[in-house]
């Protein structure tokens, strides 16, 4: 295993130097990749170096070692962390095990007793990456977890989170046997109250939470010989239930599903005394549209008022020939607005293709086609306007978006659809990826106007610009980062350190006032952090201009 790094934090150079030289730190399992004299310097170096372990006295200037600990402990949680002190001070030990530090040891410091404080912190950082790395362990969680990982994947496949890519590859991942059918039907259990009769009551009724269990026996066994099915709890809010999603082969048929359906109501009335109502959706030809089928069955559900509970209600019986409907509803807006924004470019194909497969699918008078046509074409406008893209840009040349409601009610197969849309939504994603780098220039561009004009402030923090941009901490460090080849920290000293300089050439003024003019509160530091730059203190660097 490669050895872990290090950082070493002392106000004396000497203690370091002693530490550093006589620790056989390869041996130990540590390399040392940088030290630091005090707690606001180590800061910096943390960041930029992300060591595994800090090892830090307490008693430093500027910033000490209990208040780095907690600063650490905030902003890199997983770094161990080592306290080293001169005083047997109970206060200090207390404050250092509030803040979960690793160990806490006396100076002056023994090479037998730090070595050994190593190896120990070696051997727990090993066995925490081992037990990340360990295979049968990691096998044996994801075998735990997979009923959880299984009943999230069919939540997210009825509520049309589910990609072509990855359903075939999830089906046999959970072992769910519905793939391949010619149609598929969803079907939602609603369970009513426990029929009250006079006389002896079931022992069952007094146990209500094991009545699902109970539910959900019947129906595995009634199911099991007439069709492949996969039974799950949903948990789209109100809509939760016990969900079945049917799998119609040639040598069964949808009528019959319903009938054995209907056969567990009677079933499970009888032997349990529990009603229960099942609402049976729509059929579908691709098992990504079954959250339309699931919605229906759910839709069939509210007609319990009319027809009455403790059997099964089919949407067609309620609502007859609602089989027929193309609408571009929220879902499948949401999907193809999700693929435009976020890309790549398989993905804006996939959601493309999907909007197509509908018109495909629906067997309806070619105005509904139109009219389903001109609502994905709404969709794609309104997006466009949203981010003030430039329309002509985005339709092509020589185009607007009233030449598009003019041209697509002419269009004479879906295909041409898809012609049309897929390039489209391509150009829109390139240029809202274009928009993005932009905005985020503007805003470090921003970051550093507000560095310019807030320098002086002592507590210019990465919290306190995040607050004036409205961004979070984490995310601004990063992208600084990668803006300017700077760490926040880094660059606000320089732009002080600069304007340092500057006054130091132009002012009189005593070097207390010039920290206090460019954000340092202790001149000390102050003299400290330009001596680290500059190589000489402020006196000496004016005096030798």
């Amino acid at each position: 295993m490669d050895l872990y790094r290090i950082i070493l934090v002392d106000d004396e150079e000497e203690v370091r130097k002693s530490i550093i030289k006589k620790i056989d730190w390869n041996a130990a399992g540590f390399q040392v990749v940088g030290d630091a004299e005090n707690g606001e310097e180590a800061l910096e170096r943390i960041e930029a170096l992300e060591p595994d372990v800090v090892l830090t006295d307490i008693r430093m200037p500027y910033m000490d070692g209990l208040t780095l600990a907690e600063k650490v402990r905030q902003r890199f949680p997983s770094t161990k962390i080592v306290i080293f002190s001169g005083y047997d001070d109970f206060e200090y030990a207390k404050q250092a095990i509030k803040l979960n530090v690793t160990e806490y040891i006396l100076k002056p410091v023994n090479v037998e007793e730090l070595t050994a404080i190593l190896k120990r912190i070696k051997a727990n950082l090993d066995e925490e990456i081992e037990q990340k790395r360990n295979v049968s362990l990691l096998r044996e969680n994801y075998r735990k977890s997979l009923p959880i990982l299984r009943e999230q994947f069919l939540n997210d496949l009825i509520n049309r989170r589910v990609s072509g890519e990855l359903l075939a590859g999830r089906l046999s991942e959970y072992d769910i046997p519905i793939a391949g059918a010619q149609k598929w039907v969803a079907a939602v259990i609603d369970i009513e109250p426990a029929e009250q009769k006079e006389g002896k009551e079931l022992p069952l009724h007094q146990e209500a939470d094991l009545i699902p269990i109970s539910v959900m026996q019947i129906v595995e066994e009634k199911l099991k010989d007439y069709c492949r099915f996969t039974l799950f709890t949903s948990n789209l809010g109100p809509e939760s239930g016990m969900t079945v999603i049917a799998a119609i082969d040639q040598e069964n048929t949808q009528t019959g599903l319903i009938d054995v359906l209907g056969d567990i109501c009677k079933e499970t009335r009888k032997i349990l005394e529990v009603p229960i109502t099942i609402g049976i959706g729509h059929r579908c030809t691709d098992l990504l549209n079954i959250s339309d089928s699931y919605k229906a069955a759910v839709d069939a559900l509210g007609y319990k008022a009319i027809v009455g509970i403790g059997s099964t209600i089919y949407i067609n019986d309620v609502e007859p020939g609602d089989g027929g409907k193309l609408a571009f509803d929220s879902r499948d807006e949401a999907d193809l607005i999700a693929a435009v924004k976020f890309g790549p470019q398989e993905k804006i194909e996939a959601a493309v293709r999907r909007v197509v497969d509908r018109m495909n699918d629906a067997k309806v008078h070619f105005r509904q086609h139109q009219a389903y046509m001109l609502s994905v074409a709404n969709c794609i406008v309104q997006l466009i306007q949203q981010y003030d893209l430039d329309m002509a840009e985005m339709f092509g040349e020589g185009r607007d978006y009233a030449d598009t409601f003019t041209v697509i009610p002419k269009m004479q197969k879906q295909e041409e659809f898809g012609q049309w849309l897929l390039p489209i939504a391509l150009r829109m994603n390139q240029a809202m990826n274009q928009e993005r780098d932009n905005t985020m220039k503007q805003v470090i561009k921003e970051a550093k106007q507000y560095i310019q004009d807030n320098y002086q402030d002592p507590d210019l923090s990465v919290e306190k610009i995040c607050r004036h941009l409205h961004m979070s901490p984490a995310y601004f460090s990063t992208m600084f980062k990668k803006e300017t080849g700077q760490a926040y920290i880094a660059y606000l000293t320089e732009v002080r350190l600069d304007k340092a300089v500057e006054l130091l050439g132009k002012t009189d003024d005593k070097t207390y006032v010039i920290a206090a003019k460019v954000g340092y509160q202790e001149q000390n530091y102050f003299s400290y952090v330009f001596k680290k730059r500059f190589g000489v203190s402020p006196t000496k660097f004016r005096g030798a201009k």
